[in-house]
């Protein structure tokens, strides 16, 4: 029986996957298997030590200690692609509202709500007040090609757009989903002097933070306007209101909002709707328990942040799992003390990621406990686990 604790309202079609004979799902599991979550603040949290797992059902997982888990074994998941369809319709809003003063005009033509019979020459009048560019033609640049910068870049083509993307790290399958149409930039600066709008779709980590600053404002058009529903670090806060302030830029879209930001006039903050659909929800809370039940059951990895993707059909009716730090033999180590009990190995996978390694070992017997113990006992083992 496995244990799951959730720690967030998760989707009814994603819970309804865990079947209920084998697993055991609730708020309040004292020693949970694994955990459900979705933005709950982990950091403060005390992860029990019988944790095998944490599942994020979203893209981002700023909110797990990531590190922490990897030194303990933990495998940390996240849900990418499943919220992307919801941020992508954002995007495409968002490019909309900063072009054309939407919601100024609609703000307005609420303040002649008495003018009775007046309210039809009135707008006539006023509405050039909110005139902006269409979108057909324009360039936009796509910072970031992953599963939602590609469904941007894609829809932005379909609306007649020119689309630049730069990403030094695309994946195959993304590059395969790109369209065609799609240009590559060699450098992001190169992708900045070209773009009336630019839309972020990166990780927030220690090299990304305040990626777009002064600096980069300096190689873009003067009018051109920023979209941030990825992370809010990603922009430096005081250095965009200043080129805003200035009109060096025309506007700033971002799904995190602040004091600062909501004060300047240029900015249109949202309140964190970018993956906030009933389908998006729905989406990330079934990879996610896919996902858990694939590596709780098989020892199957897809999608972790911090464990490479790793997979094995089953070929033997034993199977011997190890996460291990990313040093010289420790896969000869392992199967040194297997052979050593007389242990036969049907089959083996080792890969590894970063820091970080893991393997998935199907044999012809039972492993012992002893064994175990003793292979959880060599120098640069984190964790072993054996299941049937």
């Amino acid at each position: 029986m496995f244990r799951i604790r959730t720690m967030n309202k998760i989707s009814p079609l994603g819970l309804d996957l865990f079947p209920r004979d084998n697993y055991e799902v609730a708020s309040e599991i004292p020693n949970p298997d694994a955990i459900l979550v979705r933005s709950a603040d982990l950091h403060s949290v005390e992860i029990p030590e019988t944790v095998l797992a944490i599942a994020r059902a979203g893209a981002g997982y700023n909110n797990i200690p990531v590190s922490a888990c990897s030194d303990r074994g933990i495998a940390v998941f996240n849900t990418p692609g499943g919220n992307a369809n919801a941020v992508k319709e954002l995007v495409i809003a968002a490019m909309l509202l900063s072009s054309r003063d939407i919601l100024g005009g609609i703000s307005w033509c609420r303040t002649l709500a008495d003018r009775a019979d007046e309210v039809p020459d009135l707008v006539e009048k006023g509405k050039s007040r909110f005139e902006g560019p269409e979108l057909k033609g324009k360039v936009l640049g796509v910072v970031g090609l992953g599963a939602i910068g590609v469904m941007a870049a894609n829809d932005a083509v379909a609306l007649g757009m020119q689309v630049i993307g730069y990403d030094p790290f695309i994946s195959v399958e993304a590059a395969w989903n790109l369209s065609r149409a799609v240009t590559r930039a060699d450098t992001l600066e190169g992708l900045l002097a070209k773009a009336d709008y630019v839309t972020l779709h990166i990780p927030l980590a220690d090299t990304t933070k305040g990626l777009l600053n002064a600096e980069k404002f300096r190689f873009m058009k003067k009018g051109a306007r920023i979209i941030n529903l990825a992370r809010g670090g990603l922009v430096n806060e005081a250095d965009i209101i200043e080129a805003l302030n200035s009109e060096r830029l025309a506007s700033y879209v971002t799904d995190f909002p602040t004091a600062e930001l909501l004060a300047c006039p240029r900015v249109i903050c949202i309140p964190h709707l970018g993956a906030s659909t009933p389908e998006a929800e729905d989406n990330c809370a079934v990879m996610a328990v896919q996902q858990l039940m694939d590596f709780l059951e098989n020892g199957a990895i897809k999608n972790s942040v911090n464990l490479p993707r790793c997979r094995l059909d089953r070929m033997a009716p034993h199977r011997l799992l190890v996460v291990n730090r990313n040093i010289p033999n420790m896969v000869g180590q392992i199967t040194t003390i297997l052979a050593g009990v007389n242990i036969n190995i049907m089959d083996l996978i080792n890969h590894h990621q970063n820091d970080y390694a893991y393997n998935i070992i199907d044999t012809e017997q039972k492993i012992p406990e002893d064994t175990l113990k003793q292979i959880n006992s060599v120098e640069g083992i984190i964790r072993v686990r054996a299941i049937e």
